[in-house]
């Protein structure tokens, strides 16, 4: 494949980055494929199951990256109920640097950190995998609300119960003054690390599409910076090459907002900027990533919470080291489960913001009965000896996920786990001759190709 590229872009390219890794750049577009590469959920897959399960395509580890893994081929991810059961994500190599940033950066008392542009997931996921106690709380942010949807969705995948999904503006942050040790914006931008896998980014490239993607990048971060505290470490990044982006960016927020740069070293083989890192496919195996830290210099005075009056506990056997408590939603009464100490703290902060998903949505209150939830299943709070479980074939596992009806003849009554290759997918309630699928309508595969 051949690109067609506008000549002022390769000379803002080799301005940033040099005429060396230009050239390998523009042969890597031209000459190789995008890499593809999975990154492993640790706490629903050991690595041996991880590389048994790509055994035959896996094509080396991602070296910042410990649960990384390259693929030789890409391939039919959401043929793969694994995928859907939360116990690996598809990411970008370059991507993957997050979590390593957040282990160097983050510390060692509980955190509350902020994910502000964080949709589909990735890099949310990638912080919550290894370096997320349950001590710490992750706020996790995107302004348009169906791709929040899609963010609450592959977060509760996921499993953790200390990540907290909200639909706001930037500035609904400024109200929580001085709350936040740590803010990731991964900014929206030109996309021109991205051109080998988009090819409307490259036809929307131009000097003025720069221009406005800089500025809207500096009111992003701007609108947002009081809620990080003195001290504080902000993580910038974007997929995109130039400097009004990513140098430029950096340095306007240390000068104009206070901060000061830090030197990252999370990858030998990203090329070192001024400020950054910048991964560049040619000279890494990857797609385009730029990524900077700063530590807040300027003053804030931390905002202090009011803590709400909490509803009283309820005694729940279907988790394990959480407090449970009922709730009313527009759908009825729930039980929602939330990490020890934690439910004062992010019942709070669903007065303050606007909050689509925290803690853990346990069961549905049916009179005397508890309907147990998908994301029940899929969390990190189940304990599963509650329920009796049956592990599915890969073609019975894509009917549940298809919401086609399944027959377990051999189960008995009642609410039944189902698994994959023994990670827990979701629940039905066997009636006998049939069951009832408890897997969510918005979240069905919608694909009908039947695969051997």
């Amino acid at each position: 494949m051949s690109f067609s590229l506008d000549p002022i872009f390769k000379d803002n390219l080799q301005e940033a980055l040099g005429k060396q890794a230009l050239e390998r750049y523009l042969q890597a577009l031209d000459s190789e494929p995008a890499a593809v590469s999975v990154r492993r959920n640790p706490f629903k897959l050991t690595q041996e199951a991880f590389a048994g399960h790509f055994a035959s395509l896996a094509d080396g580890p991602v070296p910042w990256c410990g649960d990384g893994l390259y693929l030789r081929e890409r391939p039919q991810f959401h043929f793969d109920p694994l995928v859907h059961a939360g116990a690996y994500y598809v990411q970008d190599a370059a991507s993957m640097v997050v979590g390593k940033l957040f282990s160097s950066l983050r510390a060692e008392t509980p955190a509350r950190v902020l994910d502000l542009c964080a949709a589909p997931g990735g890099k949310t996921t990638c912080i919550a995998s290894r370096s997320l106690s349950d001590e710490d709380i992750l706020v996790s942010n995107e302004v348009i609300r169906s791709r929040a949807t899609i963010l609450a969705e592959n977060v509760t995948k996921w499993g953790r119960a200390n990540i907290v999904v909200t639909n706001d503006e930037p500035r609904r942050f400024a109200a929580m003054e001085g709350y936040f040790d740590i803010m990731f914006a991964d900014v929206p931008c030109s996309g021109e690390g991205m051109f080998r896998k988009d090819d409307e980014s490259i036809r929307q490239w131009s000097p003025d599409n720069v221009a406005l993607c800089s500025a809207r990048q500096r009111k992003i971060v701007a609108e947002a910076w009081p809620s990080l505290k003195s001290g504080g470490i902000l993580v910038y990044s974007t997929c995109t090459f130039n400097r009004a982006e990513n140098d430029g960016n950096v340095e306007w927020i240390c000068k104009e907002l206070g901060a000061e740069r830090l030197v990252l070293d999370a990858a030998p083989e990203a090329l070192r900027t001024e400020y950054g890192l910048q991964f560049i496919p040619g000279s890494t195996r990857s797609e385009g990533l730029y990524v900077a830290a700063v530590r807040k210099t300027a003053s804030s005075r931390p905002v202090r919470l009011k803590m709400p009056k909490l509803p009283a506990k309820a005694v729940c056997s279907y988790v394990q080291d959480s407090e449970c408590f009922k709730v009313s939603t527009s759908s009825g009464d729930m039980l929602k489960a939330f990490p020890a100490g934690l439910a004062p703290e992010i019942m709070a902060l669903e007065s303050k913001l606007g909050v689509i998903r925290s803690g853990v949505a346990v069961a549905a209150v049916k009179g005397r009965d508890l309907v147990p939830s998908a994301a029940l299943a899929l969390s990190d709070r189940l304990l599963e000896k509650t329920f009796p479980c049956e592990n599915l074939s890969a073609g019975d596992a894509l009917k549940y996920l298809r919401l086609e009806p399944l027959v377990l003849p051999d189960a008995p009554k009642g609410f039944i786990l189902l698994k994959y290759e023994g990670i827990p997918l979701g629940f039905v309630k066997n009636l006998g001759s049939r069951t009832n699928n408890l897997f969510p309508s918005a979240w069905r595969l919608r694909s009908t190709e039947v695969i051997e």
